[in-house]
């Protein structure tokens, strides 16, 4: 199984699209990127430094890191400087989390491609992978559970 970690703003919206994505085996929101230990929604991941994200399990027989790149940026504006939307924040940062020098090159590679298709500049934060909090239970699946599946502006379901 290979893991990808990425935040593009509003977590729930996030992880319904991936779960769309054939070869994912498993997606959980969460928080990560901040100093805060153990965070949670209540304190304002404002405040913690933390980015909502989500952690991706996939199948790399059947989706590619790369795949998963291109549609990290096809579901938001990767221009949009801390927020996405309506949301507002350092929580809502496009940021990728890599875990290996290879997934570093490749996103690297793409966000060049993506810069040349943009009048505006890139802003998606590339770091290497950072603790992972795993959010509260009541927002996991929050758009199966509620019927809310849209919350970025760029939002392109799958077809």
């Amino acid at each position: 199984m290979g893991k990808a970690l990425f935040a593009a703003g509003c977590f729930w919206g996030v992880q319904h699209y991936f779960d769309q994505v054939p070869g994912i085996t498993q997606t959980t929101v969460g928080y990560t990127g901040g100093k805060t230990k153990n965070p949670n929604y209540e304190q304002g991941t404002g405040k913690t430094g933390h980015a909502e994200a989500v952690l991706i399990e996939y199948s790399p027989q059947h989706v590619t890191y790369e795949e998963l790149l291109r549609h990290f940026f096809r579901l938001h504006d990767p221009t949009q400087l801390n927020q996405q939307g309506p949301d507002v924040g350092t929580q809502y940062r496009s940021a990728i989390f890599y875990y290996n020098d290879h997934q570093e090159q490749q996103a690297l590679a793409v966000i060049k491609q993506i810069a040349a298709t943009h009048d505006a500049p890139i802003v998606t934060e590339l770091m290497a992978e950072k603790p992972f909090y795993p959010a509260e239970e009541y927002h996991q699946k929050f758009a199966q559970k509620t019927g809310r599946s849209q919350c970025h502006v760029d939002y392109q379901p799958l077809s």
